[in-house]
C-alpha cells in the first residue's frame, strides 16, 4: 500500500479553494457568473376561483412595473426578484401564502390582496412578522394597520362622493337606495357608512333597503324582482358592492327583467373596465361607478400606461393580449410597487422599520397623475371620479373632484371619535371631544 505525503502549501492551497468555493456558492443574490444581486418581493393575488376575473390583471401590472424599474437599473444596486404564489380565492389560504412568503421566501415587501377578508385573512401574519403589504383596492376603512399601506380608497375617497353625486341635481336626484353588496366585511361596513350618511341627509329608513349574497351567487332573479318593485315609483337607484364573478349574472338579470339605467341606475363600487371586458356590455351602458382612475383619462401619462402595459400583456402571451384594458385597481397596484421602489431608495434600505417611514408625505407622477403619502396614516390623497358605462366597455368621466381627496381611515359619520395617526399615536387614537 503506498502513502502520499502533501506538502505544507499544497494543504493549504486546497483549503483556499475549498473556501472560495463555499463563499461564491452561498448567499442569494451573489454576483457568480455575473448574475445580479436580488430583492425579492411577494406577488399575492388569487389567479384561480372566484376574484381570478379581477386579481389576475393586477399579478400582471405588477410584474410589469417590476420589469420597468428593473430595466432602470433596479432598486438600490438590486434587481427585483417577483415572488408569485396564488392563494385561489381561498381566505385561509392567503394567510398560509403571507406566512410562505415572509417566512420562507423573505420578501422586503408584498403586493396583494384584493377582497377585504383576504387582506383580514393576512393582517394578523403581517403584524406578528412585521411585514409590509400594499393593498391596492378600495376599502371599508376602520383600519389602521402598522403593516399595510393602503394605495386603494377610503369611504370619502369612493362611496360618499357616489352618494352624494346621486342624491344631487346633476346626478338625478334619487331618493331612494337598494344597499345590494356580497356578504362580506367590504360591503356591510361600507353600508353601515352609506347608511350613516344618507340618513343624515334626511333619507327616510324606509328609503333604504339592504341585502347581501354570498360569493359566486349566479341566480340574481328574486332580488332584481324585488329591486323592480322598489324601483316602480320613481327615483330609485342601487348601490352596488357586489364583488368578483357575480356582477355578470346580477347585471344580466337586471336587463332581463326590464330594467336600465334609465328607470334605475347602478351605482357600482366594484366593476371596472377589467371586469366589463368579459361581460356583453350592451345591458350595461348608461350604468355608473366610482372610481379614483379610469382608462379613459385623458393625459400624456396615462395614455403611455395603457400602451405599455397593452405591450407588456402582449409581449409576455397573457391572455388578451394588446386588448387589454387597465382599471382603478390596476392604477395603484402599480402605483403601489414604485412607491415602494422610491421609499426604499430614499431610506438606504429595504428594512420595512426604514422603508415606512420614508413613504410618508412621498409624491409619485402615476398615471391618474401627481398623488401623495398621507404624512401620518398609511393612506394615499388622489382625486375622486364618476364614470358612465359605454357600448365599448370604457367609462365616460362625469364627474371629478377638484384636486386630490385627503384620505380618512376612520368614517367621521360612523367613528367620529377615532382616527389614524401613526407618527404621533402609533396607529389608531381616540379624538379629544371639543
Amino acid at each position: 500500500m503506498k502513502t502520499f505525503k502533501m506538502s505544507y502549501q499544497v494543504v493549504w492551497m486546497v483549503v483556499l479553494v475549498l473556501a472560495l468555493a463555499a463563499c461564491g456558492g452561498s448567499g442569494s443574490g451573489g454576483n457568480e457568473g455575473g448574475k445580479k444581486e436580488t430583492v425579492k418581493v411577494g406577488i399575492l393575488h388569487s389567479l384561480s376561483g372566484t376574484m381570478a376575473i379581477s386579481e389576475v390583471s393586477l399579478k400582471d401590472v405588477v410584474q410589469m412595473a417590476i420589469d420597468e424599474i428593473n430595466a432602470k437599473g433596479g432598486v438600490l444596486g438590486k434587481q427585483i426578484e417577483p415572488v408569485i404564489v396564488d392563494p385561489a380565492s381561498d381566505w385561509d389560504l392567503f394567510a398560509e401564502k403571507s406566512k410562505e412568503l415572509l417566512l420562507d421566501k423573505k420578501v422586503a415587501a408584498v403586493f396583494g390582496c384584493w377582497t377585504s377578508v383576504s387582506r383580514k385573512s393576512v393582517l394578523p401574519v403581517f403584524e406578528e412578522n412585521n411585514g409590509l403589504l400594499f393593498y391596492p383596492v378600495q376599502y371599508e376603512g376602520e383600519e389602521c394597520s402598522t403593516s399595510v399601506i393602503y394605495t386603494g380608497a377610503t369611504p370619502n375617497q369612493q362611496l360618499i362622493p357616489a352618494a352624494e353625486y346621486m342624491m344631487s341635481e346633476e346626478g338625478g336626484a334619487y331618493k331612494k337606495f337598494y344597499l345590494l353588496g356580497t356578504d362580506y366585511v367590504f360591503p356591510r361596513t361600507a353600508n353601515k357608512i352609506l347608511k350613516a350618511f344618507l340618513l343624515s341627509k334626511g333619507v327616510p329608513k324606509e328609503n333604504i333597503v339592504e341585502e347581501y349574497t354570498p360569493f359566486h351567487h349566479q341566480d340574481y332573479q328574486t332580488i332584481v324582482s324585488k329591486v323592480k318593485q322598489f324601483a316602480a315609483g320613481g327615483k330609485a337607484c342601487v348601490l352596488s358592492t357586489i364583488n368578483g364573478d357575480s356582477n355578470v349574472p346580477f347585471y344580466k338579470e337586471f336587463a332581463n327583467q326590464g330594467l336600465s339605467a334609465a328607470t334605475c341606475p347602478i351605482m357600482a363600487f366594484s366593476v371596472a373596465e377589467d371586469e366589463l371586458r368579459a361581460t356583453d356590455t350592451e345591458f350595461l351602458v348608461g350604468h355608473l361607478a366610482a372610481w379614483n382612475y379610469f382608462q379613459s383619462k385623458e393625459s400624456a401619462e396615462n395614455k403611455k400606461f395603457v400602451e405599455d402595459f397593452r405591450a407588456f400583456c402582449k409581449k409576455n402571451n397573457l391572455p388578451g393580449g394588446d386588448k387589454r384594458v387597465t382599471d382603478d385597481p390596476i392604477c395603484w397596484a402599480y402605483t403601489g410597487v414604485y412607491l415602494w421602489a422610491k421609499a426604499a431608495e430614499k431610506a438606504g434600505s429595504f428594512e420595512v422599520s426604514k422603508v415606512r417611514p420614508a413613504l410618508y408625505g412621498l409624491e409619485f407622477e402615476s398615471p391618474d397623475g401627481l398623488v401623495k403619502m398621507d404624512t401620518k396614516n398609511h393612506h394615499l390623497a388622489k382625486p375622486v371620479m364618476i364614470g358612465e358605462i359605454k357600448p365599448d366597455g370604457q367609462f365616460d368621466i362625469i364627474w371629478q373632484s377638484t384636486g386630490l381627496v385627503n384620505p380618512e381611515p376612520w368614517s367621521k359619520l360612523t367613528s367620529p371619535d377615532k382616527d389614524c395617526d401613526h407618527v404621533a399615536h402609533g396607529g389608531t387614537y381616540t379624538v379629544a371631544s371639543k
